[in-house]
């Protein structure tokens, strides 16, 4: 009896430990696929296929959502200094800029927040197939490809954020709603929508990073308190494969948003387009065929 007592525990640490393996696999796809407009949400949906954690299905819906708050985190750290109004080293004037950037942020966030909480439930309940996910990777993958080839011989109009508009925000954020569709990516759209008013890319993909802040902490803390809410509750390994992911995740963001800085200073996002197209036909192949 002890014996086989002994061999259960040693097979529910052995489960533990595969678990948190998968858990860092998971935050390094999330890591790299957060910022880049090419949706973390297809890739995990994808990856789950191949790496299952042994949970609850609530547990793994919510660690898929609270997962990117390590991503969120990269860009806190990263950008640290620009994002803090009390830095000592700004003087009044940068302060200003600084109080009315987190202006703009949160006016561009509202939209998702109007539009989202409302939705959230249904969209991910009737919207998360490979069909949708396969289908916007796809649409969108062209789209970027079509606006960057439009903008080749244009001149952005927007190369500072501190000139950013207030309206043109509000209208980027307007277009981070398009990501409440799997597979849309969040960075996506709000990067496209921001080329598509005249922003320079550099422009709008930071603007894209700190609109991740409020929208990602939001979305994660409201997951969490749902999770809660219907009776669940976080065992000891639990919380270490959650941490993991967070963890993996964070230092994964940190290089990816470094990489992507230094990309779009001499390209442009069409890679990225390509890219999507190919993974859209990856999950058709696969969901439509092979796991027919």
């Amino acid at each position: 009896m002890l014996e086989a007592t002994s061999l259960a525990n040693y097979n529910q640490r052995g489960l533990n430990v595969l678990d948190i393996l998968k858990a860092a696999i998971l935050g390094i796809i999330e890591g790299i696929t957060e910022f880049l407009p090419i949706s973390s949400t297809g890739h995990l949906y994808l990856a789950d296929e191949f790496v299952k954690l042994q949970e609850s299905t609530a547990f793994i819906n919510m660690f898929m959502v609270v997962i990117p708050l390590g991503a969120v985190l990269a860009v806190v750290v990263l950008y640290f200094n620009k994002l803090n109004p009390w830095a000592p080293s700004k003087d009044r004037l940068e302060r200003h800029q600084t109080w009315t950037l987190w202006f703009k942020v949160i006016l561009a966030v509202l939209p998702s927040v109007i539009v989202g909480l409302p939705v959230n439930d249904w969209m991910e309940a009737h919207l998360t197939s490979w069909q949708v996910i396969a289908t916007t990777l796809i649409v969108y993958g062209i789209l970027f490809i079509v606006i960057e080839t439009y903008n080749r011989h244009q001149t952005a109009r927007f190369n500072d954020l501190n000139q950013l508009p207030v309206t043109v925000a509000l209208f980027i954020g307007v277009f981070q709603i398009l990501s409440m569709v799997p597979g849309t990516s969040r960075s996506g759209a709000a990067i496209l929508g921001a080329i598509l008013i005249g922003t320079s890319r550099f422009v709008a993909t930071e603007f894209s990073f700190f609109l991740a802040i409020p929208t990602m902490f939001g979305a994660s803390l409201l997951k969490i308190l749902k999770y809660f809410l219907h009776g669940n509750s976080f065992t000891g390994s639990q919380i270490l494969v959650l941490l993991t992911g967070v963890i993996v995740s964070f230092v994964v963001a940190y290089l990816a948003i470094k990489f992507l800085l230094n990309y779009i200073r001499h390209n442009d996002f069409k890679l990225f387009g390509w890219y999507r197209i190919v993974l859209g036909a990856i999950v058709i192949l696969y969901f439509g065929f092979i796991n027919h």
